[in-house]
């Protein structure tokens, strides 16, 4: 199918990845790792996924300024100047405030799609689909969307998007409330209740009408550089981002803009799809083997074991008996064995614990 010109992606990849520590570590984040084995990293594997409906000169990557080495290793046909490397860490609305900037200046007709590099789509042709129908919605109306996906599941970790009333369009929804992270009983009432989706964190808008929303949010910070009367080069606006970056707030998208705009949108999407924050949710994603275990791209042995996720380097050989409902990761020079469960929060303590006893190596 064609490939409009004036269709930008955005890619978010600048996260630490620490909840799935020890694979995802300090110098070497989760985005950058290839989970399962397929030759092809998180962050390479959206980039693809943006090949089919964006062309490759404007796609851009969102990143910390100590990953742009790792992002132009990776992505070699990616050019220089399309690695948005921020110098201090402000979550995702100021990623993106920067990214529209840049859009804005280059195509003032542009639609945006912005996509977190952590994630997993199984159908990347029903992808493709949902994504031109909001590409064609937003070029024809001043709104933004929010990709959503059935829920499978209660799960607490996940954000979720009530809907509202359908629109002219089958398939998108107006709003009707954000609810991001409830606790399980919540998460059990919004699934049997059929009106709340999973938030991808995949939106899209116009890029006229996705600047003036930023406005609102974010305060001095824009329009310091953004004067209609101002012409900024490139080497001007890299300087003002460097000395100006740290002056934005730290918000993300969800909470910071989507849920203080008016007229939101929720695309109701069907190409199956999975958050990689975390090794719960990893586990979830997963087809299970013998005993509801998850072995990722690993060597292991199993007797009496259930409900695991394992991940173990190439050339090591796991040989478990009698576990339930464990994490079992390593790499490098870590080894992690911790209850599934909830263990976002332990793996926070365990890595500021490792970083404090024996140092940032390790972290």
């Amino acid at each position: 199918m064609e490939i409009s010109e004036k269709h930008f992606g955005v890619i978010l990849a600048g996260g630490k990845g620490r909840r799935l520590w020890p694979c995802s570590r300090e110098q070497k984040p989760k985005q950058f790792v290839d989970f399962f084995g397929i030759g092809r990293t998180l962050l390479q594997q959206a980039y693809d996924r943006f090949l089919h409906i964006i062309p490759p000169q404007n796609i851009y990557v969102s990143t910390q300024v100590e990953y742009g080495a790792q992002v132009r290793e990776q992505l070699p046909d990616l050019p220089t100047e399309n690695i948005l490397a921020e110098p201090v860490a402000r979550n995702t609305a100021p990623s993106v405030a920067w990214a529209a900037y840049r859009i804005s200046h280059i195509c003032p007709d542009a639609q945006v799609i912005m996509m977190p590099s952590d994630q997993a789509v199984i159908d990347d042709d029903a992808f493709e689909r949902d994504a031109r129908q909001c590409l064609e919605f937003v070029s024809q109306k001043n709104c933004l969307i929010a990709m959503g996906v059935k829920p499978s599941r209660p799960e607490p970790g996940y954000g979720y998007i009530q809907m509202g009333d359908e629109s002219s369009v089958g398939g998108l929804y107006h709003v009707q409330s954000f609810t991001e992270k409830p606790e399980r009983e919540f998460a059990r009432v919004f699934v049997e209740s059929g009106e709340f989706l999973w938030n991808t964190g995949i939106f899209l808008s116009n890029v006229k009408h996705l600047v003036r929303s930023l406005r609102r949010i974010l305060p001095v910070v824009l329009r310091l550089i953004d004067k209609e009367d101002m012409v900024v080069n490139m080497e001007q606006e890299l300087s003002f981002v460097k000395e100006n970056f740290s002056k934005f707030p730290n918000l993300s998208m969800d909470n910071g803009v989507l849920e203080k705009s008016h007229g939101v949108y929720v695309k109701k999407c069907n190409f199956g799809w999975a958050d990689m924050g975390t090794w719960h949710s990893i586990y979830e994603s997963q087809q299970k083997s013998d005993g509801d275990n998850v072995v990722l791209n690993s060597e292991v042995m199993l007797e009496n074991c259930r409900g695991n996720i394992i991940s173990m380097p190439k050339g090591h050989l796991a040989v478990i008996n009698g576990l339930e409902g464990y994490i079992v990761a390593e790499a490098g020079d870590v080894l992690l064995i911790c209850p599934k469960g909830d263990s976002s929060a332990l793996i926070r303590k365990y890595v500021n614990e490792v970083r404090l006893k024996y140092g940032e190596q390790f972290a």
